[in-house]
């Protein structure tokens, strides 16, 4: 259980009936359980061009011959690209950081993946970056960074549009929320 609590999110009423549910487990699934874990820790690594998470010297995007490779859109985290992913609308090439810049906790800039994306900027063809950092104040700082290391590389620098979620009612959005989805309107 303890291990279990060590875990994001993971209280100790959940801590305890993930062992539970472990310790009713066939022998074979707990170890299968085990050796996944194992698996995944010893053969998970970056991906050596965009620094996401793969078990291949490539990840599956960086693979993929219908990329479009001169744009690059960059994130914080591996998650991100799930979810960017799951729209099926984004075509192009991702970079993570592994995180932003955060002085407060003790987050530079030399501790995220910054070096490669600029490496890789350096490579002919790259026309646009998309900055895809969370709109927290970690984030934006994080954009601003990067895209003054950027532009006088000749690229385009772009930021995600933000503003009122679907489903969302103006009345519960706040101030910044409006004023960005105001700004960020598109012609109808």
């Amino acid at each position: 259980m303890e291990q279990f609590e060590r875990l994001p999110g993971i209280g100790h009423k959940t801590a305890q009936r993930l062992a539970y549910h472990l310790l009713g487990l066939p022998k074979e699934d707990a170890l299968a359980f085990a050796q996944a874990v194992k698996d995944a820790r010893e053969k998970i690594r970056y991906c050596k061009v965009c620094c996401n998470l793969t078990d291949q010297e490539l990840c599956p995007i960086c693979r993929s011959p219908g990329r479009d490779r001169s744009v690059i859109c960059v994130v914080e985290d591996p998650r991100d690209v799930m979810a960017l992913e799951r729209t099926n609308e984004f075509h192009a090439t991702y970079h993570v950081l592994h995180g932003a810049i955060s002085p407060l906790s003790g987050i530079g800039p030399d501790q995220l993946h910054i070096k490669e994306l600029l490496a890789r900027l350096q490579e002919p063809g790259v026309k646009e970056v998309i900055m895809a950092t969370n709109p927290t104040v970690e984030g934006e700082a994080t954009a601003m960074y990067l895209s003054r290391l950027i532009k006088p590389l000749g690229v385009k620098v772009t930021r995600l549009a933000y503003g009122i979620p679907v489903g969302g009612d103006l009345e519960y959005a706040d101030e910044v929320t409006l004023t960005r989805s105001i700004e960020g309107r598109s012609e109808l």
